[in-house]
């Protein structure tokens, strides 16, 4: 009994002794830029909470391995105030601070001025360069048109979610009447494109009966939109809306009583599910590349022990907003430096490329072509816990989510325009 303690505390005092010296060691630092002021900061808040813990991870491991030894990761962050300007004004503050890593996700206008600002620093800079990692601007000119050898996008982009929701709407045989609603910026409008674009293809009977973008993050009272889509006749809308307006988007909605299916991007947190209530059950949808409800019936879960962990890091309700691919990429990009044996920017990218991830409930790969991530797809609808149809709830509402339909990785994929030109 006592030489299994002395092995055991040898083990710790070893394994404390490797996170330590981690710890000690020059942090490879992450700078977010992001929107953590204003109307969207819920959404720029969710994001910091989510990196961090899978930092937190990372680094409760020892870091992450490089040959001169273990470094770990830091998380610094730049309020861009949701704007274009406020971005590149910190783009420049990380450049200043040296930092090799930049996130953003929250605003694919941004995301684009991001990728031009950092390949031009990069020609201009050679022995600084930075490497852009994308969590959720799913604008899809980014990974096609726009693509960069230096930016990667970890989200499925705008197309692939619409193609998952659209799949769903080809099958519903109560959908003929269809209201789109966005915000008025790049990826509200290729949204609308796409929806029209697969709609016309998978269900040509189906009748556009609105198209409306509205200003992003001003407008305080939905009424008038809903008053719009009643008069519409619609009985399904799809929208793009995330953060605060799609909370009062489907506020309004509910208050005016409008009984119509939401298919939406992001409509399974940031308040959302609370704000439309018992009038989504049954009617709301939602798509992303996972949610809690995963692993419902699956004896002893890995979804399951996934989320209760994150819930146990973060048990306040208004904290429960679980991005698994932000923690994916963190994980991806510690491995990607690792192989690479390096923090340059360059090197690491090569390591990205075609990288795979896998776990015990997920999978992804890095498409080399254009830096897109390819992962399943789930379409959830929303359900009330109490009726016993999810185990577990959003944000404390009393409403989850129940897998509708899955798409496996091989059915998100969709071809690429980008002509990727790469360094020499």
């Amino acid at each position: 009994m006592f030489q299994t303690s002395r092995i055991s505390s040898c083990v710790l005092a070893a394994l404390l002794g490797i996170a330590g010296a981690a710890q000690a060691a020059e942090p490879i630092r992450i700078g977010m830029i992001d929107g953590l002021s204003g109307p969207f900061a819920n959404a720029g808040q969710a994001v910091v909470r989510n990196l961090q813990y899978a930092i937190d991870r990372i680094n409760a491991k020892g870091g992450v391995r490089l040959p001169e030894g273990a470094r770990p990761l830091a998380l610094a962050t730049f309020d861009n105030k949701q704007a274009v300007e406020e971005s590149l004004i910190a783009l420049r503050q990380v450049t200043d601070q040296r930092i090799g890593f930049v996130v953003q996700g929250n605003s694919s206008a941004v995301a684009a001025a991001l990728i031009d600002g950092i390949e031009k620093h990069n020609q201009r800079t050679p022995q600084q360069r930075l490497l852009f990692l994308n969590y959720s601007a799913v604008d899809p000119t980014l990974t096609n048109d726009k693509c960069s050898f230096w930016h990667f996008r970890f989200d499925a982009h705008a197309d692939m979610r619409m193609h998952a929701l659209t799949e769903v709407i080809k099958d519903d045989a109560s959908s003929h009447r269809v209201y789109l609603i966005g915000q008025d910026y790049s990826f509200g409008q290729q949204l609308a494109r796409s929806a029209r674009a697969q709609l016309g293809s998978k269900r040509p009977d189906i009748a556009i009966v609105g198209d409306e973008l509205h200003p992003i993050g001003k407008i305080k009272d939905f009424t008038p939109y809903i008053a719009k889509i009643r008069a519409s006749g619609a009985d399904t809308v799809i929208t793009g809306n995330w953060g605060n307006d799609l909370t009062l988007l489907v506020k309004a909605a509910k208050e005016g009583g409008l009984n119509v299916k939401f298919y939406t991007f992001y409509g399974n947190g940031l308040g959302a599910p609370a704000a439309i209530g018992e009038a989504g059950v049954g009617r709301v949808r939602a798509v992303a590349e996972w949610h809690p409800n995963t692993g419902q019936g699956v004896s002893n879960s890995p979804s399951d022990a996934y989320y209760q962990a994150f819930r146990q890091r973060y048990p306040q309700p208004e904290d429960d907003y679980v991005h698994l691919r932000m923690h994916l990429m963190i994980e991806m990009l510690a491995s990607a430096i690792e192989k690479a044996g390096s923090t340059e920017a360059a090197a690491v990218a090569r390591a990205l490329e075609g990288a795979r991830f896998r776990n015990a409930f997920h999978e992804a790969t890095m498409r080399a072509d254009d830096h897109q991530l390819l992962q399943p797809l789930y379409v959830s609808v929303m359900r009330k816990t109490a009726d016993g149809s999810v185990r577990f709830d959003n944000e404390g509402s009393g409403y989850g989510f129940k897998t509708e339909r899955y798409l496996p990785l091989s059915q998100t994929a969709l071809a690429t325009s980008c002509k990727m030109k790469r360094p020499s």
